[in-house]
């Protein structure tokens, strides 16, 4: 009976063979059809490689079942039919990954944050993959290593570092370490003394953990094993096991997750509670670690908010009646909404993203006309002003400002031309210290060798889409460029104008970049990703056609030579794209795609599905069920020509799925009627964020680049 199954196993699955040198180079991988009826709403779907998931316990097993072996094969076999595609730009890839390499600083640090009696910093040594993560007593800088990951990373595939805390002693660090790329961490302690770890393990966390001040207690967050929804709070006291923790807090609300953090005044400890359209925050004293939590105020619908300490004060930034956000305030001991003082009012034509708080200032971080702003308040008289920029289009954030009696504000600049910039700023004189830019090893480098550009797109409904463009000095408007225009347009993330070095390699070769500043976003305000989110959620993809179009029409490209990208979400945006306008692209990169949206949505058991029906809609509901399945990528492929296309994934990824590309991609080379480049790259030691070490992940972007560079005929 077995032979029989191995034998119909070959015929049904009539794969390339998978060994390298025996292949066909001309093959393509063919899947098995082992039709699935999906019926909801009387409607019935076909899923015909519904056989491709396996289950996280198939994915473990240190024997494989049948199951596992026949998506097994078929991966490797599309991993080998892809080698066998672009083997003849194994040459060019290589040139790619070291000139990306070769401009990266390899003895780098990051600039070191004063907190209390240490400086910390992480920095690298010559071509090691990971960090070091250190710090220096202020009296003698004497450089402390708390962490040689490259060392601890040795034997590892995949490594990754998560949050690390000291205690408020300064004498014990909290880290997660994740060595699957699951996103699932066991915290470990180490005494900074002895440089030993304690015998404390805590395991399926999310990667952090916070100190009450007995520097003896700490708060974690620990993850459903099969949804990875962050649920459950803990206390654990050291030296415990952690069978003994303490359960502090449940979430049981299955669309929320929830998280624990300290006040940037380390005097109250606070979980947070969130949903995609409303949170809720409790508190304690962290000199008082068994103490009970308070709700600051409760959950209601559509209501989010987050909370700032100071002095006697909570501030509290909120979209209650306030699209945009508003800044309130209240008392510590009255935290409930009736009891809010409004600080900053609403307005329609500026979001409020954030806020820090030092003794003397307040700083507030805005959003207006697509471009981030920081304003500058001080406390005692409300002048306030803004911290200037040149540039058409750029991106500034605040970050690691942990002092309250200080008028240094630390910020983040960059540009489509300016390299990531750390700054200093004196908030009483206005003057700005520059602590470190990033190094671009290239002697041919110069910001004022490249262009950026900003323009609006008008979409088919009349908004203006922002769209950001650079490119290297003399190449001019001309039909002929090669154009990769990139977007996301999801959970209200904004895609910032931003550098970065990798990039070089294509404008450099005379690629022209841009990004498409889409609804779904938030760069031009709330409603702009209300507007691109739910029963808007098209609005998303005809901008990023608009903006294709406007590109073409505005004489920088044509459709033979335009490209897309864009990965997790934004390979949703691929995928709904070449299958509404696919004449518009010559080729396109979906990384990480999120395709098949009705199936995922309606199964609960996959990680993050029940947190994400305020942003795509539950497909219980008819209505949500309908549009979802009217755009749906995997859902929605025509027998039609399709543009070249590459598909990245990873097997471990707990995000999206290796199995969303994978039916996706054998589906899409069942229906297309092109003979076109159709190729996926599965990484069997992965999850959602690719590669973990600070070069490898460069050998994607090789391939990535390899696969644009071979369509525009460009070898070298």
């Amino acid at each position: 009976m077995f032979k029989k199954a191995i034998l119909l196993l070959s015929i049904l699955i009539c794969y390339s063979c998978s060994n390298s040198n025996t292949m066909n180079k001309l093959s393509k991988p063919i899947a098995k059809k082992d039709p699935q009826i999906l019926s909801i709403h009387g409607d019935e779907r076909i899923d015909n490689y519904f056989w491709m998931r396996l289950s996280d316990e198939q994915k473990e097993a240190k024997e494989p079942d049948l199951q596992t072996k026949q998506v097994l094969d078929y991966l490797h076999t599309e991993n080998e039919y892809l080698k066998s595609k672009m083997s003849h730009t194994n040459e060019l890839q290589n040139k790619l990954f070291n000139e990306i390499k070769d401009r990266i600083k390899k003895d780098d640090s990051s600039v070191p944050v004063k907190i209390n009696n240490y400086t910390y910093y992480s920095r690298y040594e010559k071509d090691k993959e990971y960090p070091f993560y250190c710090r220096k007593p202020i009296e003698n800088s004497v450089e402390e290593i708390m962490l040689n990951v490259p060392d601890m990373a040795k034997g590892h595939a995949y490594y990754a570092v998560g949050g690390q805390s000291v205690s408020p002693n300064e004498n014990l660090l909290v880290y997660g370490i994740d060595t699957v790329s699951r996103r699932e961490y066991t915290l470990y302690i180490k005494d900074l003394s002895s440089g030993k770890n304690l015998k404390d393990r805590i395991s399926k966390t999310t990667g952090s953990a916070v100190w009450a001040n007995d520097n003896k207690t700490i708060f974690y967050t620990k993850q459903d094993p099969i949804t990875l929804r962050s649920y459950q709070i803990y206390k654990h006291i050291l030296g415990t096991n952690q069978s003994e923790d303490v359960l502090v807090y449940e979430e049981k609300d299955e669309t929320f997750g929830c998280y624990v953090s300290k006040s940037k005044s380390q005097k109250y400890i606070i979980i947070g509670s969130y949903q995609t359209l409303s949170s809720e925050y409790r508190f304690i004293d962290a000199n008082q670690p068994h103490s009970d939590f308070k709700i600051i105020q409760e959950r209601e619908e559509n209501h989010e908010y987050s909370v700032y300490h100071y002095e006697d004060y909570f501030y509290i930034l909120t979209n209650y009646e306030a699209k945009n956000f508003r800044l309130m305030k209240t008392l510590v001991s009255k935290p409930e909404k009736e009891n809010w003082q409004e600080v900053i009012s609403h307005d329609n034509n500026t979001l409020i993203e954030g806020i820090d708080i030092f003794s003397d200032y307040l700083v507030v971080e805005e959003r207006k006309s697509g471009l981030t702003h920081i304003k500058i308040i001080k406390w005692d008289d409300n002048s306030e002003y803004y911290v200037e920029f040149n540039d058409p289009a750029y991106s500034v954030s605040t970050f690691a400002n942990i002092e309250f009696n200080t008028t240094e504000l630390r910020f983040n600049y960059t540009s489509l031309t300016t390299p990531s910039s750390v700054f200093d700023l004196n908030m009483k004189t206005k003057k700005r210290k520059l602590l470190k830019q990033t190094e671009v090893l290239d002697n041919s480098f110069s910001p004022d060798n490249y262009v950026s550009k900003r323009y609006y797109a008008t979409a088919r409904d009349g908004k203006k889409i922002p769209i950001s463009l650079v490119y290297k000095q003399g190449v001019k408007k001309d039909k002929n460029n090669p154009l990769l225009l990139y977007g996301y347009g999801s959970y209200g993330y904004s895609i910032d104008p931003y550098f970065s070095s990798v990039r070089l390699s294509l404008l450099n070769r005379g690629f022209i970049f841009a990004i498409a500043h889409i609804r779904g976003g938030e760069e031009l305000g709330r409603q702009w990703y209300e507007d691109g989110k739910l029963l808007n959620k098209k609005n998303t993809f005809y901008d990023f056609i608009d903006c294709a179009e406007f590109l073409i029409n505005e004489d920088y490209t044509n459709s033979q030579h335009l490209y897309a990208a864009g990965g997790s979400a934004g390979g949703l945006l691929m995928g709904a794209v070449i299958n509404m306008r696919p004449d518009l692209w010559n080729g396109v990169i979906a990384s990480v795609p999120f395709v098949d949206v009705i199936s995922t949505m309606l199964d609960e058991t996959i990680p993050l599905t029940t947190g994400e029906f305020d942003e795509w809609g539950n497909p219980k509901d008819k209505v949500y069920y309908d549009y979802i399945k009217s755009y749906s990528p995997y859902d929605n492929i025509k027998r039609q020509d399709y543009p070249n296309l590459l598909i990245t994934t990873g097997y471990w990824d707990s995000q999206v799925q290796y199995w969303e590309p994978a039916k996706w991609i054998a589906k899409l080379r069942d229906y297309k009627t092109d003979d076109n480049l159709l190729i996926m790259d599965c990484n069997m030691e992965v999850g959602h964020g690719g590669a973990s070490g600070r070069f490898k992940r460069y050998m994607e972007v090789a391939l990535e680049y390899a696969f644009l560079l071979e369509l525009e005929q460009i070898s070298n």
